[in-house]
């Protein structure tokens, strides 16, 4: 029996892996992945994951690889590339600290530097696509690694192709475009304008900006917890749904908000649809399984809690919002893809 996966889960979720290897140096990765039979199942810091309960019948490998470096770009930016494994909490307080733009609102976003292109990772109107230029992959279906730009990434709404052709590739490193400042970008977001008591439009000192995430993220709900009853999450578990143009006159006058996103969809709160099924902070889904002591829209596991209760609870929130709004919810945790089919190394 090899490791669990709950150990490298946030949720805390999930059974045995056949075998587990923790990648920490990036210069071997083509030794490693050379040597394994199937492509892998990759984790980083496991903070939007689902793992099964049954564990995963193959490898899984734990993106640890740590470095962040620093060149001059064009017109005076300056390129950071960050190794997959460093930590998306560190990069942008090393940014903040070295006085560059451009990554300043995603202040309190768990998870690896690498994962984040995959759910194209952003808050406060900022996403990881508004300043990647390139990043490092493996392709596993070539068996070669790659250079990809932001183009070719195929950004989206919290989306990209990593996440519509889940197993393909493994992100390796990701290099980002920030501005020279000691101001952050345009507030932009009006929970962020109000905790910081500004106008919308104004540009705060960066650690000020960092600051007033945090401590807005924090009153929310929307920071990850190292105890307490809300420390195993995921954080938000739906995506908020695009709407039509009557679905959206429809919640609007239920009184829930309708967002315009960058990609330029309406979209509904998730988080206010699930409310207004009468699921409040605080409440039971199913066995071992809660809403959060802050939101509905982040589930919680504790004591007696299992993996398949917590996707059980997805799919009750997904059926139970579809059958009264007629809306569809898109769960964010991902899970383990699934094993080759058929004898190709490198194929799905």
């Amino acid at each position: 029996m090899g490791d669990l996966l709950a150990d490298h889960t946030t949720l805390r979720l999930g059974g045995p892996g056949d075998r587990l290897l923790t990648h920490t140096d990036s210069t071997t990765w083509p030794d490693l992945v050379a040597e394994l039979p199937s492509r892998p199942w990759v984790l980083g810091g496991g903070s939007n994951v689902l793992a099964p309960d049954t564990g995963h019948r193959g490898t899984v490998v734990v993106m640890a690889t740590r470095g962040i470096t620093t060149t001059h770009g064009p017109h005076g930016t300056v390129e950071v590339t960050a190794q997959a494994g460093e930590p998306l909490a560190d990069l942008v307080a090393h940014s903040v600290a070295h006085g560059l733009s451009g990554i300043e609102y995603l202040t309190g976003i768990p998870g690896t530097t690498g994962a984040a292109p995959v759910q194209n990772a952003g808050a406060y109107g900022q996403e990881i696509a508004d300043t990647l230029t390139m990043l490092t992959a493996h392709d596993h279906h070539t068996g070669r690694t790659v250079r990809l730009t932001r183009e070719q990434c195929r950004f989206g709404y919290r989306t990209s192709r990593f996440k519509t052709q889940p197993g393909r590739f493994t992100i390796l490193d990701t290099t980002l475009r920030l501005t020279p400042s000691t101001h952050a970008a345009p507030i932009t977001y009006r929970h962020l304008a109000q905790a910081l008591d500004v106008a919308l439009g104004t540009t705060p000192p960066l650690a000020e900006a960092a600051a007033g995430v945090s401590a807005d993220r924090g009153a929310r709900g929307l920071l990850l917890p190292a105890d307490g009853p809300d420390a195993r999450q995921v954080g938000s578990v739906f995506l908020n749904p695009p709407v039509t143009a009557s679905q959206a006159a429809a919640v609007r006058a239920a009184g829930g908000p309708v967002h315009r996103t960058s990609d330029g969809t309406q979209r509904a709160s998730a988080g206010r649809l699930i409310q207004q099924l009468r699921h409040q902070p605080d409440s039971p889904l199913r066995p071992g399984i809660w809403c959060s002591t802050h939101r509905a829209l982040t589930l919680v596991a504790r004591e007696h809690a299992t993996a398949t209760a917590f996707a059980g609870a997805l799919a009750d929130l997904v059926t139970d919002v579809e059958t009264t709004f007629d809306i569809r919810l898109r769960p964010e945790p991902t899970t383990p893809h699934r094993r080759p089919t058929h004898d190709s190394r490198f194929g799905r």
